[in-house]
């Protein structure tokens, strides 16, 4: 079947001027479908996402009910609804989106068949009007609906769209409708989703509902029904739905609703969300050729990139809401980074490129790509990360899967479409934007041009391109000169190449052996010549590890250094110096590095070996001192870390022994091990000291967004331990508009014969800020130690250090 839809991405897209439409993108993608990766980095991963990631996903939503959730729904089982966030329909949808995509690379029969099967469940979940949200018609058979925490309120289920996830389900829906029609020519699917997009812009409208989503994600898939069938009220009411935030009464930084979206001009609150919204705005500017929304954006992604973006490409500072922190605000440790913001930054870069043609967008996409997207996923293609810090102390390990599972399913349909970021054209001129061994068709107005690349890249940044147009002409080849290759990590001043670690190499580049001596334009090499099938341009982007300080405003980096090489960063793992306190390492500036070819090293990488000196604690915990002056580290490229283990792990190394952070000795309460009623029980104890309750520099355990429930933390110890007192800092981060406050009470518990026990006597148990709050009570010998509190009416709770005497 001849595609009708392009590509963006996971963005189906058409020129509009075939639907009767005016606006549109100025620059084009190259559709995914058009591009197919030989090499042996993108390759094999997208080959493991089709074989491994995208039936494992679908099996894990039939192990946990969410495929069984539209048969409830529809009344077919007798089962109950399950899911405790609310919004498990838009998982399915996000597999069948990248299932899509690979029918549309791949036919098989089988997959088509099951999805489908799939389909038909959503059409007889689907109520008569269009409705369609699991949750809400199967609320009489949900397990718990009072506990589910995404949950609509009221008396219809429109109520609450700026807490619950209707609309984020249906948005993800809409993608996948799209995907599938793209990909079998089927309306099936899209039937349900027009269903649906028509009753929407029913109730919500001027003259009716004009509550924004609480989470955006509606108005990006609104964009693609408008692309798919043409309909420009779809394109309208995503439009609509932007232009209600900051206008309603429920006011809210969490969710981007505090402004107006155009007078928006930092990224704020959840960064999924956020990042999301950037790229329906980019969207609507582009289709509806609204150009107040690119002024917008633009400012924003300046903020972004010169303020609040990770070395490794990732977005959102903090857990506690999962989101964009203050300006320069980037720890380590407590990074959040989720992995679905990075795939959401990817979206949004690659829109702003789409608008301004400027390699600058590139770069950034490329930096989110190669790091923060691929740690979220381990190379065997059944793990996954939902947040990727910068550094840990005691390691992490990658989930099969989340009760919140958006990650996993996001991964699926993203990884599925990754030839879709290589290219791009305007006019008579083709835009080389990615570099990766692969052959593609491309359409220049009336001619379509082959391109073959030749490239071990990542690892080498040496590109051969086989130019071979159907029909000779002259046209404009523009391949993009990366950020990294020019010395600039990103296009601001927020990190830097260490002085003495420049590449100083010029950019070379020839065609058919002779110096092409290209035009440099917003970071593209330019040649512009008559173009006959078998030219071959060759160009060399030089590759050396290289030393990346940060800017001195972001306190967490200050006289620390990080690694980088080509567009990959480095970090140095335990398995690499097992028996060296990594948060001690030292890099000193005169420190020789190394570059060397490990194949029989994770899947084969190219690693940077150097020797530092390691660093300890004086026995009083309060000085530190020099142990060893001749440490042999390698570091890996970041994407790689967790595969060997659980253990330390650190992006930004100390230049010096002032700027070094060895670990104290230990005690009971840090040699514990930690659970909880939460998700991530990072923090309780891991002995750093917090600067206040709302201090957000390193890690801390959190319950949000359960509120006003009872919730605990429990230590196991090695071995039944006399213990008398404990001190506990609690978290409240009021000061930053977020979720948490200190707790309304809580207790202690110690397990005694199986049962747990109240300690006696305890001196009284405080709920104060900014200190140490201390209990002592009547000494008890046990191995688990538990601490239960209940959290404020309407507020989380949680906990910065725990400590045990």
């Amino acid at each position: 079947m001849k595609h009708l839809l392009s590509c963006l991405f996971v963005l189906v897209m058409t020129p509009l001027a075939a639907l009767g439409a005016k606006a549109d993108y100025p620059y084009q993608p190259v559709p995914f479908t058009d591009v197919k990766l030989t090499d042996t980095f993108w390759q094999p991963r997208i080959e493991t996402n089709r074989t491994v990631t995208i039936p494992f996903a679908f099996n894990m939503c039939k192990e946990t009910g969410r495929i069984e959730n539209f048969k409830v729904a529809a009344g077919t089982s007798d089962k109950k609804w399950v899911g405790g966030f609310g919004f498990n329909d838009s998982d399915v949808s996000k597999v069948m989106e990248g299932a899509s995509y690979c029918l549309s690379v791949k036919k098989d029969p089988k997959l088509e068949a099951y999805l489908d099967e799939l389909v038909g469940l959503f059409a007889d979940a689907q109520e008569e009007d269009g409705y369609l949200y699991t949750l809400w018609t199967a609320r009489d058979k949900a397990e718990d609906y009072d506990s589910v925490i995404c949950r609509p309120l009221g008396e219809d289920g429109w109520s609450t769209i700026w807490f619950a996830h209707q609309l984020y389900c249906l948005g993800h829906m809409y993608e996948a409708g799209a995907a599938h029609y793209t990909a079998t020519g089927k309306t099936n699917f899209l039937d349900v989703c027009t269903k649906s997009a028509d009753l929407v812009a029913k109730k919500f409208n001027k003259d009716a509902l004009t509550e924004p989503p609480g989470h955006q994600e509606i108005e990006i898939g609104l964009a693609k029904l408008y692309r798919a069938t043409g309909e420009k009220k779809y394109i309208e009411l995503a439009k609509f739905f932007l232009e209600q935030r900051g206008r309603h009464p429920r006011q809210n930084v969490y969710n981007q609703s505090h402004k107006p979206v155009l007078e928006q001009k930092e990224a704020v609150g959840h960064s999924v969300r956020a990042n999301y919204m950037y790229s329906a705005m980019a969207d609507v500017a582009a289709l509806t050729g609204d150009k107040e929304y690119i002024a917008a954006i633009d400012q924003i992604w300046e903020n972004v990139v010169s303020k609040k973006l990770y070395l490794i490409g990732g977005a959102g500072s903090n857990g506690y809401g999962e989101g964009y922190g203050e300006n320069y605000e980037l720890p380590n440790r407590a990074a959040y980074c989720e992995t679905c913001a990075a795939i959401a930054n990817v979206y949004w870069n690659h829109r702003m490129f789409l608008l301004h043609g400027d390699a600058k967008y590139i770069d950034v996409m490329e930096r989110s790509l190669y790091n923060n997207v691929l740690s979220g996923i381990s190379m065997d293609g059944k793990t996954f990360f939902y947040p990727n810090v910068s550094a840990t102390n005691h390691g992490k390990e990658r989930s099969h899967w989340f009760g919140c599972a958006c990650c996993p399913s996001n991964i699926t349909r993203f990884l599925a479409s990754v030839g879709g970021y290589m290219y791009g054209v305007r006019d008579d001129a083709i835009y080389v934007n990615l570099f990766g061994q692969s052959d593609a068709e491309v359409k220049l107005g009336e001619n379509t041009v082959k391109l073959s690349q030749k490239t071990e890249y990542p690892w080498d940044g040496k590109i051969a391109i086989t130019v071979s147009p159907e029909k000779a002409g002259k046209f404009a080849l523009k391949i993009r000169v990366p950020g990294w290759s020019r010395n600039e990590p990103l296009p601001s001043d927020l990190y830097s190449v260490a002085p003495g670690n420049e590449i100083q190499c010029e950019f070379f580049c020839e065609v058919n052996g002779k110096d092409a001596k290209p035009k440099l334009s917003d970071g593209y090499a330019v040649i512009t010549r008559d173009w006959k099938a078998g030219d071959i341009v060759k160009i060399d982007l030089p590759m050396k590890a290289q030393r990346i300080l940060c800017n001195e405003k972001v306190a967490a980096n200050r006289g620390l250094v990080a690694l980088q090489r080509g567009p990959l960063v480095y970090c140095v793992e335990h398995p690499e110096v097992p028996d060296v306190d990594i948060a001690g390492l030292i890099l000193p500036d005169d420190a020789e590095l190394t570059v060397e070819r490990r194949d029989d090293l994770l899947q084969g990488v190219t690693v940077i070996s150097g020797t530092g000196k390691a660093s300890a604690r004086t026995k009083d915990g309060k000085g530190k001192k020099i142990v060893d002056d001749l440490v042999k580290f390698t570091a890996i490229p970041y994407y790689a870390w967790s595969h060997r283990g659980k253990g330390p792990m650190r992006v930004w190394l100390a230049r010096t022994l002032d700027a070094a952070e060895p670990l104290l000795p230990p005690t009971i309460a840090s040699l514990a091990e930690v659970s909880a009623s939460c998700r991530y029980t990072d923090g309780a104890n891991d002995q750093y000291e917090p600067k206040s309750s709302g201090d957000h520099d390193h890690p801390f355990l959190h319950f949000w967004p359960s509120k006003g429930t009872t919730e605990w933390v429990q230590y196991d110890f090695d071995k039944p331990r006399k213990v008398s007192s404990v001190e506990v800092y609690w978290l409240d981060d009021s000061d930053r508009a977020g979720e948490c406050r200190l707790p309304e009470s809580w207790k202690l518990l110690y397990d005694k014969d199986g049962e747990w026990v109240e300690v006696d006597s305890p001196s009284g148990y405080g709920c104060k800020g900014d200190k140490y709050n201390v209990t002592k009570f009547a000494p008890v010998t046990t191995d688990k130690l538990r601490l239960e509190l209940k959290q404020k009416e309407d507020w989380a709770a949680g906990v910065h250090e725990w400590r045990v005497r």
